[in-house]
């Protein structure tokens, strides 16, 4: 149905409710102004006017709707945050300046002295220093466990257990963790379940149709997908958002800037296609790289031998573009590997239409001592391949090379 000149969006009976998700991600929480422009306007402003003290008053006290100040919200940041919100399916989002910023506001929002968190081990670095060594700092005990281990998950709840976090597929190893059994765990002993969900994209897992309580993104990473700028995002309940996560985030300022916000507007338009090239980029670089002989291991979820092949079929509707593999010999041969590659550059981001490249044990997890990185299975031919959008053929190339160059 089209809608006529003048219709406004009430009067129309299909609305974002109803769209599918690649019209989501075009038009999906568009806010345009007075000038009636066809892409989003960036707000680059810090505060707002008002028309009267009465309504500065009223606006501080939440009775009157809109704007106060950049760092509370911004109509730039809000149509992110709204077009996210219609993809993933929650309730409420909240944008900040970086996926870390996400994760440190989501967690520390919730948790207090003398609350317990349990989180899976296989983690990116940072994250789990925020688990690890920043949660106690304050009072707040932690847990690292197996997190492909159910009864792993059952046996670190205690009494005091207010939230669980994991990844899935965790970086960079791509294990998985359970969202359905952990959640149910989780929820049993009323904590909630914080989902690190980077590595799928919400166009390959949803973690809150799998019982997840709060999902988190560094935008950073395929959202923005061009390697332009910085930016994360918090997803939950209007509850959480309001009792917790917005008050943070309005008095310690980890804010997302307007023009990266824009930024990743733009991102979000193409997030679809450039996740659906990219996986099929990578299945066939899995898939070359687990005959080659020169490669010792190959890890990539959409491959029938990944250990926990039966959960991804059940919890992913897609691959996934990151495949991690292991090159005979250790860090001398790895490192001769990624300095003989031409077009796949040595980077320690991930997402990017470019592929990517880095050695986890030396970047991502140095901080980790040798056991710890032991235990998780980073070695020292460990290396991590983030699959861009070039030719498929020239990537094996480049990567068949950079093999017989250093191996």
């Amino acid at each position: 149905m089209t809608s006529k000149p003048g219709t406004s969006k009430s009067e129309n009976p299909s609305g974002p409710a109803e769209w599918a998700p690649a019209t989501r991600l075009v038009h999906g929480g568009t806010l345009r102004s007075q000038f009636g422009e066809t892409s989003e306007a960036i707000f680059l402003t810090q505060g707002y006017v008002y028309d009267s003290a009465e309504q500065a008053e009223a606006r501080f006290k939440n009775e009157d709707p809109g704007y106060q100040y950049s760092r509370f919200a911004n109509p730039t940041v809000s149509m992110f945050e709204e077009r996210l919100r219609l993809l993933e399916g929650a309730e409420a989002c909240r944008a900040t300046a970086t996926g870390m910023a996400a994760v440190t506001a989501a967690l520390m929002s919730y948790l207090s002295a003398g609350d317990h968190v349990v989180a899976a081990r296989a983690m990116f670095g940072s994250c789990r220093y925020v688990v690890e060594d920043l949660c106690p700092r304050f009072g707040i005990a932690a847990t690292l466990i197996d997190g492909r281990d159910i009864e792993a998950w059952k046996a670190a709840i205690r009494p005091d257990t207010k939230a669980v976090f994991f990844e899935t597929p965790a970086n960079p190893t791509l294990e998985l963790v359970d969202i359905a059994a952990v959640s149910a765990i989780a929820h049993e002993a009323g904590a909630l379940v914080f989902v690190d969900n980077v590595f799928a994209t919400p166009m390959l897992q949803r973690p809150l149709e799998h019982g997840a309580d709060v999902v988190i993104y560094s935008a950073t990473k395929h959202i923005d997908g061009q390697g332009r700028c910085l930016g994360g995002a918090v997803l939950s309940t209007q509850k959480f958002v309001d009792d917790y996560l917005s008050v943070f985030i309005r008095q310690t300022g980890p804010s997302v800037s307007p023009f990266n916000a824009w930024v990743l507007l733009k991102g979000l338009e193409t997030l679809p296609l450039r996740v659906k090239a990219q996986c099929e980029n990578a299945a066939r670089i899995a898939d070359h790289l687990a005959h080659h002989p020169c490669i010792a291991k190959v890890l990539f979820p959409g491959r029938d031998d990944h250990p926990q092949a039966e959960l991804v079929a059940r919890q992913m509707t897609g691959s996934g573009q990151v495949v991690t593999f292991c090159v005979n010999g250790g860090k001398a041969e790895a490192f001769g590997f990624l300095n003989a590659l031409q077009i796949v550059r040595i980077s320690n981001n991930l997402g990017d239409a470019k592929s990517l490249v880095t050695h986890p044990a030396t970047t991502t997890h140095q901080r980790l001592k040798p056991e710890a990185r032991a235990e998780l299975g980073i070695t020292d031919g460990m290396v991590r391949l983030s699959v861009g959008l070039e030719d498929a053929g020239d990537l094996i190339g480049d990567l068949d090379r950079a093999l017989a160059a250093s191996l």
